[in-house]
């Protein structure tokens, strides 16, 4: 019986000159610090990195939801990591809806 091989997805930055590596640090440097695209090309530049601000815009249009998915799933999969967690309201929202609830009430008996 023959055996069913699996490929490897392939990887979505095999056609590009630049290591993973280089791409992700100026994506995530666009996206998480307010810089401009120049500002990044400048700041990659400082580290001995050549490349242009609209290879850092492609480069963000390309892999930016690649790389936001891959945060959303960590970050589903350190909530899990929490057996019981919940959502707690704070004393001042369970103060208002109490208030809230009073004044309906005394609007009610009005009628």
């Amino acid at each position: 019986m023959p055996r069913k091989f699996r490929a490897k997805p392939a990887s979505p930055f095999r056609y590009f000159n630049s290591s993973p590596e280089v791409i992700r640090l100026a994506v995530l440097m666009y996206v998480r610090f307010p810089l401009s695209l120049r500002n990044v090309e400048d700041l990659l530049a400082e580290r001995g990195i050549d490349i242009s601000h609209e290879t850092v815009r492609y480069w963000w249009n390309r892999f930016g939801p690649l790389f936001a998915a891959e945060i959303r799933r960590q970050r589903v999969s350190r909530m899990r990591g929490f057996r019981h967690w919940k959502w707690h309201l704070d004393g001042d929202v369970r103060e208002a809806q109490w208030r809230n609830g009073l004044s309906l009430a005394r609007r009610r008996s009005r009628r």
